[in-house]
């Protein structure tokens, strides 16, 4: 009696749990495509970039602190992490302020100095400050820091049309 009191209960249980039709299950496994990862589209890199307070001197080195003001000057949300949901461990599309010390005629001495990502995601008019270190030069002399926005693993913003933002800094022993 018990076996059949037992058996009785568990195909009543087993009826309850129907799964879902493959189809359903299989759009809740698949993430909307505003939620994937991506590069933005073009139309996107469009942004205003402003250094609070620049300092005018650093010396040979001196890691120093900046805040930078950034607006999303598109029509494109901005995700702080490159989408709202599965974010990357390697940081491909995260969205970031950057910088680039030039020489005073404008050549490049380096692109891979600070990084800081955008600490919230920016709607098309919306804006932000982050906090930037960066590093100065090793050797004295008058450079440029020239400020962009970058889609790590995809392009700085300037290389899509976007202005940067830039000022002139001396460089001490």
């Amino acid at each position: 009696m018990a076996i059949v009191l037992m058996v009785l209960i568990l195909s009543i249980c087993a009826c309850k749990q129907t799964p879902a039709p493959a189809t359903k299950r299989q759009a809740a496994a698949t993430p909307q495509s505003s939620d994937v990862p991506s590069a933005l589209p073009n139309k996107a890199f469009k942004a205003q970039i402003t250094i609070v307070d620049p300092p005018t001197k650093l010396r040979v080195g001196q890691k120093e602190t900046i805040q930078v003001k950034i607006k999303n000057d598109s029509d494109v949300v901005w995700w702080s992490r490159g989408a709202r949901v599965n974010t990357r461990p390697d940081n491909k599309f995260y969205i970031a302020s950057g910088n680039r010390w030039l020489k005073a005629d404008g050549s490049l001495v380096t692109n891979m100095d600070g990084r800081y990502g955008i600490p919230k995601d920016l709607a098309p008019g919306e804006e932000t400050e982050t906090p930037l270190v960066v590093t100065a030069p090793m050797e004295p002399g008058d450079y440029i820091l020239e400020i962009d926005v970058i889609q790590e693993q995809v392009a700085w913003f300037s290389d899509k049309g976007s202005p940067t933002a830039k000022t002139k800094i001396t460089v001490t022993k």
